[in-house]
């Protein structure tokens, strides 16, 4: 096992912890600051009564982002990264502006973890992909809440209660959300057409929403239950073939495996349903985590193959399948040179870099004529079981 790697691991699980924390902090801060009148403090004496309690307020809403950002640190997300690193010095301002005593840990706090989420920056590096229905949902709100707040403002002599932009979004949301209050209220003919189509567009946008995500979800747990195999039969597998995430290799390596039992392991949700569709057997989680690795019976595989186009990805994920079974043999392709050895001191027995031997190949080719493309094609062509 190496050691770095490990380090790297529990550097990486303490910033999302840490993360965690700040945002539990967050949470309870702004909500206990809301109502107290208890300040202290170097702004206490500065910071006007209003100005402290709408504080509370967004420290309440940031504590929400930033769980939602340890969730996407949890699954390695580069957007999550940024989207923390920005929040860290938010909520320690909002600790500062909100002046009370019970806002002092979550400014130290907040201070003491934006380094360790600078010092494990190469550990997200996972991009956000967003489905098609994701990306309109996302785009339906945001016409939506436009849409709403611009025609409300120039419409305001025609509303009762808005004055200026901040009512204006206020009615857009209460009016889409069809929560409707009344206490802003349609004064003509044209005010009441246009709540009538913020109305309209607002459910739809929020069906989009929903649908695109409770759709996902609601959709694997059906493939769950009604996969192509259960969880006995899981159980019943025995020397078979673990493909740790889904890369560029992949589709080849299931060609290659299409005679021997193989199981891939991957927390992309269209991956998963489109591998379910083909009858291919799937687990959906993090390869680099211990629960899918035993769902996918680790313990009794013949070997593990590594080869998404992520090089650190395959690293943590080949740490966490030496631990469970230190008997099997892995496989590892490596996307970059110098991350070979990396890859072996993680675990891995054997790591080939695809880009490197094709490049040789070629160079073999061009200046000696060899019949390089003819060894290839008789090694593909081998029948072998796989086995040393």
């Amino acid at each position: 096992m190496a050691t770095a790697t490990r380090r790297a691991l529990f550097a990486a699980r303490a910033a999302v912890l840490l993360t965690t924390l700040v945002a539990l902090l967050s949470l309870a801060t702004g909500i206990a600051n809301i109502a107290t009148q208890q300040v202290s403090g170097p702004l206490a004496t500065f910071v006007p009564e209003t100005v402290r309690q709408t504080a509370g307020f967004t420290g309440t809403l940031t504590g929400f982002l930033m769980l939602l950002g340890a969730w996407g640190l949890r699954r390695g997300y580069r957007a999550a990264w940024y989207s923390t690193t920005v929040l860290f010095p938010v909520t320690a301002a909002q600790g500062l502006v909100q002046a009370s005593v019970f806002s002092l840990p979550l400014v130290a706090l907040s201070l003491l973890s934006l380094p360790t989420l600078f010092l494990n920056r190469k550990r997200f590096d996972r991009p956000v992909a967003l489905s098609t229905a994701q990306q309109a949902a996302i785009f339906a709100l945001a016409g939506t809440l436009v849409y709403g707040t611009a025609g409300a403002y120039a419409l305001r002599d025609q509303f009762a209660g808005v004055a200026n932009p901040t009512d204006a979004l206020y009615y857009t949301i209460v009016t889409a959300s069809t929560v409707g209050y009344g206490d802003v209220t349609a004064q003509s003919a044209q005010a009441r057409l246009f709540s009538i189509s913020v109305v309209v567009l607002g459910t739809a946008s929020f069906a989009i929403a929903l649908g695109s995500v409770l759709g996902p979800a609601i959709e694997a747990r059906l493939s769950h239950a009604l996969g192509t195999m259960s969880d006995k039969q899981y159980d019943l597998l025995e020397d078979h073939v673990l493909v740790l995430g889904y890369g560029e290799l992949t589709e080849p390596l299931m060609e290659a495996l299409a005679d021997t039992e193989f199981v891939v392991v991957t927390d992309d949700e269209d991956r998963v349903s489109r591998l379910r569709s083909q009858n291919i057997n799937v687990v959906a989680g993090d390869p680099s985590d211990e629960d899918p690795l035993r769902d996918a019976g680790v313990d009794r595989a013949r070997a593990v193959i590594a080869a998404t186009e992520n090089d650190a990805d395959d690293a943590f994920a080949i740490l966490t399948a030496r631990e469970l079974n230190p008997e099997v043999r892995i496989v590892a392709a490596a996307t970059a040179r110098e991350n070979v050895e990396k890859l072996r001191r993680a675990g891995a027995d054997t790591v080939l870099s695809p880009t490197v031997i094709g490049g040789q190949l070629l160079v073999r080719s061009a200046l000696s004529g060899s019949d390089v493309e003819g060894v290839a094609t008789r090694l593909l062509e081998s029948d072998g079981d796989g086995r040393d």
